[in-house]
């Protein structure tokens, strides 16, 4: 799988504990402009960082990518942390470590992975802001695997529209815009994806 080449400031409790920060917004848009927080795992920053370039150069939408490490040993921190603040109730309550991670990071977050989205749905309770997740659920889908990420809707341009979707929840955008997003990318046609036959579809 492609990673993320390692920034100079390394987050190296980070990158053992499950997830860092990657990359922040283009420097281009207004310090005003729509926030979203963008994960993935895998093979799958390589979507997030393409969506985090369309969101800025068609939406003007800012968004930091954040690359996990494991999304199971987040939520095993997580829980585990949760029973010690049980356990230990005179004691100042622990905060989980995904908690810590993104609790200052502005605006919703969107998952995505290749795995089946119950992985990335399982560390949610534990994520301040709203919370999207998207993953490759399902199955007999027989085609290129870039039709494949559109119809399971994890690649770039669907992470786009999910990031869309949820500032609209919010109120930050109108969802007119979500709607020319999904127009715009063809994104119910997995054989819109470039390099694709039109003939291709699913199995």
């Amino acid at each position: 799988a492609v990673q993320p080449a390692e920034p100079e400031d390394l987050d190296l409790e980070g990158l053992l504990g499950g997830i860092h920060h990657v990359a922040t917004p283009s420097s281009d848009l207004p310090a005003d402009a729509p926030r979203v927080q963008l994960l993935a795992s895998g093979v799958g920053y390589a979507w997030i960082a393409k969506a985090q370039e369309l969101l800025a150069t068609d939406w003007g939408v800012a968004a930091d990518t954040w690359s996990v490490t494991s999304w199971n040993e987040l939520s095993r921190e997580a829980v585990a942390t949760e029973e010690w603040n049980l356990l230990n109730p005179t004691e100042n309550p622990r905060v989980p470590f995904v908690t810590r991670k993104l609790g200052g990071a502005p605006g919703p977050v969107v998952a995505v992975s290749d795995y089946m989205k119950a992985v990335q749905q399982q560390i949610s309770p534990w994520v301040p802001q709203r919370y999207h997740a998207l993953g490759a659920d399902g199955f007999g889908f027989a085609d290129t695997r870039a039709a494949a990420r559109r119809f399971f809707k994890v690649d770039a341009e669907s992470v786009v529209v999910q990031a869309l979707a949820a500032l609209a929840e919010e109120g930050v955008i109108g969802r007119d815009t979500v709607q020319k997003a999904l127009d715009h990318y063809r994104i119910t046609d997995p054989t819109a994806v470039s390099g694709v036959k039109q003939e291709g579809g699913a199995a």
